[in-house]
């Protein structure tokens, strides 16, 4: 996904980070930094042409804004959730249903002339965390972005792997529960329906329905968020901290398989649910450590993101001018 840029001093990328609600852009210079952002609904729910329309407005805000402070764009970057091929087309993505079937990329360097790559959104995160964040110091990581659902990309030798069609990395749906809670995907029992921000909530109301007392049986079910699970759990609720200890669980599982086949350095935790990175990430060492292999469970790092929300525009941008 390499693309040969012109040399300037003063190289400015557009990252795009869609999202099925809203979608971030980003003007971001050569050395990672944000120069100047936005956000704007996505308006899926409007349509396939709706979509494109604000999407292509966005791009055209940002090239005003880049000519306003006397800069050039030169290449774009987009990270969309979905099964995305190395070309830009969009395979399928559950939350952008309407532009399923479009070669994004091909959409944008027609309407701007300008060089872009289109990617999955957790992989441009994990691109982000590795040019500029947390996995800097690292050649090989994985990591996991834990929102509504878990997604995930994957780094080995400093490059990001994203296999012959495009669509490596879906780590969120690793089964870690052979007749488990039925996914979205298709199968039964994936990372996702346990570790994810969804996954604690329902967790959560279900333990309640049941009768287990606490701070959170004094919300409604509409009212339960993560946030209050990890402050419940902060304070020393016991159901907060038992489910949080089980997300950690499960994400061990997970890990250890990868950790088994890759022998990675690092694994990151990003999105929303790692800002309780502390109540994760114990949990997730111990299974780690039952299951994997001495050397490889001894060598890998657990470490939280550095970049938060803008890893996914810094990862797209920074796919331009690299040899991905």
């Amino acid at each position: 996904m390499g693309v040969e840029l012109i040399a300037s001093e003063l190289k400015t990328y557009i990252g795009i980070d869609v999202g099925g609600t809203n979608s971030r852009f980003a003007l971001i210079d050569g050395d990672g930094r944000i120069i100047e952002r936005k956000r704007q609904p996505t308006e899926i729910n409007l349509g396939r042409e709706r979509f494109l329309e604000r999407f292509f407005s966005g791009i055209d805000g940002m090239r005003r804004e880049a000519a306003a402070v006397g800069r050039e764009v030169c290449a774009i970057g987009a990270g969309v959730p979905g099964l995305i091929s190395g070309e830009g087309l969009i395979y399928s993505s559950v939350n952008l249903t309407p532009i399923e079937g479009l070669n994004l990329r091909d959409l944008i360097c027609e309407a701007t002339g300008l060089p872009a790559v289109v990617v999955n959104d957790a992989n441009a995160s994990a691109w982000g965390e590795k040019r500029y964040g947390a996995g800097r110091p690292f050649g090989s990581l994985l990591m996991f972005t834990l929102g509504t659902g878990v997604g995930s990309g994957l780094v080995l030798d400093g490059k990001l792997w994203t296999g012959i069609d495009g669509v490596a990395g879906e780590y969120g749906h690793a089964t870690v529960e052979p007749e488990g809670i039925p996914c979205t995907c298709g199968n039964r029992g994936c990372l996702e329906q346990y570790a994810s921000a969804s996954a604690l909530v329902a967790a959560a109301v279900k333990a309640l329905g049941k009768g287990e007392n606490g701070a959170l049986a004094e919300l409604s079910p509409a009212g339960i968020t993560t946030e209050r699970i990890a402050a419940a759990a902060a304070k020393g609720d016991p159901l907060a901290g038992a489910l949080f200890e089980r997300a950690g669980r499960y994400l061990g599982i997970a890990a250890a398989a990868a950790v088994n086949l890759l022998n990675l350095e690092a694994i990151i935790l990003g999105g929303g649910v790692s800002a309780s990175f502390d109540l994760l990430a114990e949990p997730m060492r111990r299974e780690i450590a039952r299951r994997a292999f001495a050397i490889p469970a001894g060598r890998v790092k657990i470490i939280q993101c550095e970049l938060g929300d803008d890893a996914g525009i810094l990862g797209a941008a920074g796919f331009m001018g690299t040899d991905q």
